[in-house]
């Protein structure tokens, strides 16, 4: 029988972590203003350093046609992807503020979000950290995608 194990560090608050990851985090939750977010009332916001050190963001777009919107992790990577295709993603920080989740429970990115995180790593050959943080700072950094998916597509 195999073991499946994920990596994480955990922190009380991202004001423990380096300051150019807090600064990703201010960020994350700066474009989280901007989230389209009338029927859920909940703001993502996600921030993803590639390696030229450029910094993409995005938030969260909701539409009525459930489930035409899309996630924030979603809309930060896919511009990656369509704007800068040969540029590797070192790290993606996502944050939320609303009431779906408890202020202090850790956002879990939804099932699509991390098969898009996965493919990612898998287009890039090559792992990016994932640091997740709640709404009262509480924070995850995962050191890679593929601990959040490890039966991905």
């Amino acid at each position: 029988m195999q073991t499946l194990s994920i990596h994480y560090k955990q922190f009380n608050h991202y004001s423990e972590l380096p300051e150019s990851d807090q600064s990703m985090v201010n960020q994350a939750y700066e474009i989280a203003k901007n989230a389209y977010a009338p029927y859920s009332k909940f703001h993502v916001g996600a921030a993803v350093l590639l390696e030229n050190g450029e910094i993409v963001l995005g938030s969260n777009q909701e539409n009525i046609a459930f489930p035409s919107g899309l996630c924030a992790e979603r809309v930060a990577l896919f511009h990656c992807g369509a704007m800068h295709p040969t540029t590797k993603v070192v790290k993606i920080v996502i944050v939320a503020k609303g009431d779906l989740v408890p202020m202090d429970k850790i956002l879990s990115p939804c099932g699509g979000c991390r098969q898009v995180m996965l493919e990612t790593e898998v287009r890039q050959s090559a792992p990016y950290e994932v640091i997740l943080v709640s709404q009262n700072g509480q924070t995850i950094v995962f050191n890679s995608a593929s601990d959040l998916l490890p039966f991905g597509f």
